[in-house]
């Protein structure tokens, strides 16, 4: 037999620290979003495993201005549908794990003009691919209290720079958003699921974005709700960590870029805890 290259070595190095740190990982997080969650992917993570232990393995469907139904796009940059992106694949493939799901980030889908039964129904598929592994799951309902109280020309000036293409009028936004946000009530309570209102002292002005200084103690009372679910862990279990940072950022598993695409193996991002994370 000969001997191996060091490719092959270096290769062989590879799948045993993979291994390794796969038999190291407590449970599965998974994250829907969009801007919100995109700004604080690490925060979200800590303040999960604060709740439910870590180190952990992270699947995130994120992304500015991300759709939960239809592909998207932000400047040159273009990313598929929430629902339609490769995580479900690879959820159904890996090994079985304790699993916490958080979707939030629901009403980006309202400026792109679709109408709130198609945009339930995306959630309710969500819901469902989750339920079937067992997930306790945490859903943020749309800030209405936020959005109803934008006045006619604040939301002219977001609407134009941040959902250029849209048309809709603040009056039918709003309609939507209470379609929605009333829908996300009545789905909590057939799919049993945590359902979290947001406080509009979270929001910066433009109504759907977090504050920037508000965001970890928003993300500790989101993440907390986790507790309603399952009591996890001691209470020295969950002490409070320190802040882990990037190792190696995650990187898209699939994306347009001026029209090209653009593929990365996953997972593709660490963080310092041995936290692993694939982005899709």
């Amino acid at each position: 037999m000969g001997h191996m290259t060091s490719v092959e070595t270096e290769q062989e190095d590879d799948r045993s620290k993979r291994a390794t740190r796969s038999s190291m990982l407590a449970n599965r997080i998974v994250l829907l979003g969009a801007s919100n969650l995109t700004l604080s992917l690490p925060l979200a993570i800590q303040q999960i495993q604060h709740c439910c232990g870590g180190p952990s393995e992270v699947l995130a469907a994120v992304g500015h201005g991300r759709s939960y139904g239809q592909s998207s796009q932000v400047l040159i940059r273009e990313l598929p549908g929430i629902i339609e992106s490769g995580l479900w694949s690879q959820l159904d493939s890996w090994c079985a794990r304790p699993t916490y799901a958080l979707l939030t980030d629901i009403g980006n889908d309202i400026l792109y003009g679709y109408q709130p039964a198609q945009i339930l129904q995306w959630i309710t598929w969500c819901i469902d691919q989750l339920q079937r592994q067992s997930a306790s799951i945490v859903v943020t309902n749309l800030p209405i209290t936020s959005i109803e109280s934008l006045s006619e020309w604040r939301y002219q000036f977001f609407r134009n720079v941040f959902y250029p293409f849209c048309q809709l009028s603040r009056r039918e936004v709003i309609e939507c958003a209470h379609a929605v946000h009333q829908g996300l009530i009545e789905l909590a309570a057939r799919k049993h699921y945590v359902l979290c209102e947001q406080d509009p002292a979270w929001m910066s002005p433009d109504g759907i974005h977090y504050a920037f200084g508000s965001r970890k103690r928003l993300y500790q009372h989101i993440c907390k709700h986790f507790n309603e679910v399952h009591e996890l862990a001691s209470r020295a279990e969950r002490k409070q960590t320190s802040f882990s940072s990037w190792q190696q950022r995650p990187q898209f598993a699939y994306k347009k870029m001026w029209g090209k695409e653009r593929l990365c193996p996953q997972p593709s991002g660490l963080l310092a805890d041995n936290t692993v994370v694939s982005l899709y």
